[in-house]
């Protein structure tokens, strides 16, 4: 096994006991962070029915004019303050978060720390 793909499989089972602990619900829906190379994506989803309340990223109108490289810490607490505005406005204000199985460091903190200074509570 090559090591890229040791790294993949090592992410994908952290990512799986996560996901056995972290549901979430109606009240309380989870918040999940996807981080690729050049990009942050998050979303507000009850997992009950299996629905997506409210979303955003890097590629979302409000922050792709502002930012300049959408793979940094700045770029990841816009989207985490814009997550929070739209999930205060869809009434969700707590949370459960699901960092996707990465460390929580870097710009996966980055945007925790911008959505809870926004408003949300974990």
């Amino acid at each position: 096994m090559t090591d890229i793909m040791h790294k993949r499989a090592t992410l994908v089972r952290r990512k799986r006991h996560l996901r056995r602990k972290v549901i979430g619900t109606a009240d309380r829906p989870r918040l999940s962070v996807y981080r690729s190379l050049c990009h942050m994506y998050a979303q507000v989803i009850d997992d009950v029915t299996g629905r997506t309340i409210v979303s955003a990223s890097t590629l979302s109108k409000e922050i792709k004019g502002e930012v300049e490289r959408a793979g940094n810490r700045d770029a990841a607490a816009k989207v985490g303050a814009l997550l929070a505005a739209r999930a205060k406005e869809a009434g969700v204000t707590k949370v459960c978060f699901d960092r996707g199985g990465r460390k929580y460091h870097g710009r996966v903190k980055a945007l925790a720390d911008a959505a809870r200074k926004a408003g949300l509570e974990f």
